[in-house]
């Protein structure tokens, strides 16, 4: 997934924040409880104001991101 990811934040990253959230890291537990993080990978597509527009649990296409991202973007 990495590479796939690093893609998208290059093709992204001037128009949505990439979050990286370890899950060794026990300082970020409570957001992992709040996003729903059950196992990995796992990832979570949020609104400005912080809502959970879409969520993902396990292998994503670059495709399947693209199409949220492009989405959420859309004016």
């Amino acid at each position: 997934m990495k590479p796939i990811v690093h893609g998208l934040e290059a093709k992204y990253g001037d128009r949505i924040g990439f979050v990286y959230l370890s899950v060794d890291d026990p300082n970020t537990d409570s957001l992992k409880q709040a996003l729903g993080f059950r196992y990995m990978p796992y990832f979570v597509l949020l609104d400005g104001d912080g809502n959970i527009l879409q969520q993902w649990a396990g292998p994503v296409t670059e495709a399947e991101f693209a199409t949220a991202f492009d989405t959420a973007l859309a004016p």
